[in-house]
């Protein structure tokens, strides 16, 4: 049995999607599993190490984040009661999909170091679970594993292109514990590199784990609107990307479906799209996404299952390149990986239109990072699988 430590219940659909691929990815290889369960005791000590967190660029912009959704929730009590929708259509997804795989409730860091002592193996990886806004907890970095007992990462990912200076010396701790290491970003690998002189391999994100045939039988199809229409699945406020999908429609008279007020509440939002339903899970919204002729996103995973579905579709960047908590970098590596070159947003909806994406050049790309991943995982499982 291995112990696995992944975000599985973020009401996010990318996130949850990837946590489902990140378990299936484990039944086909016949890897037996538990998805760990930690629960943090907030004592003094807990409290001080985690004040430098307060200094963290990302942590910061993502509680900010979260704090206006909440003020937003009692602002607007008509917003409240269609998130609420939203939410149990998650917690039913996450019920059928990871109830049965679930550890003990591990209470406290020693008890989790302590427990851990049950496992051959240790899993993690993927999201962007390595982002410096976590390093204090010690638990997606796997610190509380024995020396002796294997650790393994997946596809993770720093979520940023450069680690703060005052972490970087525990950075590159706890990444020479660990003893299989693989990335999703190449900027990760630089990252690895620079801080432990290693060499690890960039593998696909565990939902391009499967292809569109694998992915129809994890979740089937389902038509959820009988016309065509474009999927606008935006995470970010910027009133020029819902501007531009705007003009996309009127150019070719399709409809708009999209997701209202995800991450935050976007006043933009409030007339935005013909369709907004609220009662969409993770397999609701992979079907809202198969069934459109053209998406537009600003989502890392929105654009992969675009590419597994070989949709045409356009990304846009949800931060500045300059901003300080900057996510972009995983969208560049994954057009670089893939070789998609007209897939980004560059202030021209028409680019959509006359430019099709060749995806025999992507399949091509693919195939040779889907055996290199495959190679990786059964390196790293060799003995266990």
């Amino acid at each position: 049995m291995i112990g696995v430590c992944i975000k599985y219940f973020h009401e996010n659909y990318g996130g949850m999607l990837q946590a489902f691929a990140t378990t299936k990815l484990l039944d086909k290889y016949g890897i037996e599993y538990e998805l760990i369960r930690y629960q943090k005791k907030k004592n003094i000590g807990f409290i001080i190490k985690s004040i430098p967190r307060i200094f963290n660029n990302v942590l910061l912009n993502d509680k900010y984040e979260a704090f206006q959704k909440k003020l937003s929730l009692k602002k607007h009590p008509e917003f409240m009661d269609k998130d609420r929708i939203r939410m149990e259509a998650f917690h039913k997804f996450r019920e059928e999909k990871f109830g049965e795989k679930l550890s003990e409730i591990y209470k406290g860091y020693k008890e989790l170091k302590e427990g851990s002592k049950n496992y051959v193996a240790f899993f993690t990886g993927s999201d962007q679970l390595w982002s410096p806004a976590g390093l204090p907890t010690n638990f997606y970095n796997l610190k509380f594993v024995p020396k002796e007992i294997r650790k393994i990462s997946y596809a993770s990912s720093f979520g940023v292109k450069y680690i703060p200076w005052y972490q970087k010396r525990r950075t590159a701790a706890f990444l020479n514990r660990i003893e299989f290491i693989s990335m999703r970003e190449n900027s990760g690998k630089d990252i690895v590199k620079e801080l432990t002189g290693r060499d690890v391999p960039v593998v696909l994100d565990p939902v391009f784990m499967f292809n569109e045939e694998e992915w129809e039988n994890l979740i089937p199809i389902k038509n959820e609107y009988d016309e065509k229409y474009i999927f606008a699945y935006f995470l970010g406020k910027e009133k020029e990307h819902r501007q531009a999908v705007k003009d996309l429609a009127k150019k070719t008279g399709l409809k708009i479906v999209t997701l209202r007020h995800l991450d935050q509440f976007v006043n933009e939002d409030e007339n935005f799209g013909d369709y907004a339903p609220y009662d969409v899970g993770p397999d609701k919204f992979l079907n809202l996404l198969r069934g459109a002729t053209y998406i537009c996103t600003d989502s890392f995973h929105g654009a992969i299952f675009s590419i597994i579905h070989k949709k045409q579709f356009i990304v846009f960047n949800r931060y500045s390149d300059k901003s300080k908590h900057s996510k972009n970098s995983r969208i560049d590596s994954l057009c670089q990986n893939l070789g998609i070159t007209n897939c980004r947003y560059d202030g021209d909806i028409n680019n959509i239109l006359k430019s099709k994406i060749d995806y025999k050049i992507v399949e091509n790309n693919y195939q040779r990072l889907k055996l290199s991943s495959e190679e990786y995982i059964k390196k790293a499982f060799e003995g266990i699988i």
